[in-house]
Parts: C-alpha cells; sequence; structure tokens
C-alpha cells in the first residue's frame, strides 16, 4: 500500500521529490518536465552519465569500484543544486536507488558510505514509476525482462526504510498529473 504524503519538511525547508524505480520508467522526461511546470531545478542522473562515459571511452560496464565515485557525484549535483533553489527541488534519482542496484546486481553488497547516505530521511516524497512505459533500449539498459520484479525491489526498499511514497503509472500525461497533484498538496 502506497504511502501518505508526508507533510514535515527537512531543517531548510526544502521540498525534495525523488523520482525513484526501475529503468527505463520515464523517470528522467518527468523530472524535466516537472521542474519546467514549477520553474525550478532538477537533479539529473549522475550515474547514467558517469556509465555513459566509461562506456564511450572504454567500452566497460559498470564495476563495484565505480559505486562511490557515483554516489560523490550525485550528492555533489544534489547540494550544488539544493543551495540555488528556495522551495521545491526535483531529483531525477537518488542514493536508494544506488542501493538497490548496487544490492541487485552485486548479490547483496552494497558499501557501507552509500547504505548510510541513502537510508536517511533526507526527502519529501519518492515518486516510484511503474513499468507500464515502453522499454527504450540503449548502451546501459540490460533488464527488459526483469522490470516488474525490479518494480517489486524498489518497492519494498521503499517500505522497509518507511520512506513516503506514491505510485506513478500510467502515460505522460497521467504520470506529470499525479504527480503536480502530490507536489501541490506538499507545497500548501
Amino acid at each position: 500500500m502506497e504511502e501518505k504524503v508526508k507533510r514535515t519538511r527537512n531543517k531548510s525547508d526544502l521540498i525534495k521529490v525523488v523520482l525513484y524505480g526501475p529503468e527505463s520508467t520515464g523517470k528522467t522526461t518527468l523530472s524535466k518536465q516537472l521542474a519546467t511546470h514549477y520553474n525550478t531545478l532538477w537533479v539529473p542522473e549522475f550515474m547514467r552519465e558517469y556509465l555513459q562515459m566509461k562506456w564511450d571511452y572504454k567500452k566497460e560496464l559498470v564495476v563495484k569500484d565505480d559505486l562511490i565515485p557515483i554516489a560523490e557525484g550525485q550528492l555533489k549535483l544534489e547540494k550544488k543544486a539544493s543551495q540555488k533553489v528556495e522551495k521545491l527541488l526535483i531529483c531525477d534519482t537518488n542514493l536508494l536507488e544506488l542501493k538497490v542496484y548496487s544490492e541487485y546486481y552485486y548479490d547483496g553488497f552494497c558499501p557501507s558510505e552509500i547504505k548510510n547516505e541513502a537510508t536517511k530521511d533526507n526527502y519529501s516524497i519518492y515518486l516510484l514509476t511503474y513499468v507500464d512505459t515502453t522499454w527504450q533500449a540503449d548502451d546501459l539498459r540490460d533488464r527488459p525482462n526483469n522490470r516488474e520484479e525490479m518494480f517489486r525491489i524498489f518497492e519494498a526498499e521503499l517500505k522497509k526504510q518507511n520512506f513516503p511514497y506514491q505510485i506513478l503509472k500510467g502515460n505522460q500525461k497521467k504520470r506529470f498529473n499525479k504527480a503536480v497533484a502530490i507536489i501541490d498538496q506538499l507545497l500548501q
């Protein structure tokens, strides 16, 4: 069952919304749309940029040694954007997603530094994107047939951490409208 929208805010009074879920479920598209709608910034997924560069230059995929640099890069992007906005920040992902993927791909392994940071309650709401979008292959995506399983793992992690979340399903317009309704409630 989905959690209620969290009304408390972090110490800086900044509302941080995280788009969270399996690959190829529209997180980046929706992040950009929401940032435009609210005239705010969005934090891109550092892992995608990092791994795409690694693939483009070396034809190498992610390894365990990449996890800490990816986490550090994501945190830097988020901190930088947080300093530039007053009320609302949209995050294309966060370290909880990195934790889930790390544990999935590396048989339960995730560096303790990432686990510690990922399990802090620093976000107002997680918008969990469902797998009812069209799969779009690219250099980095590799599990088109495991999307439902991944969705269950992502949701289980939110429940385990007792983080507030809402599931976004349907076409782009439905997801956008539901996300706006949720964020409008947080902004009141």
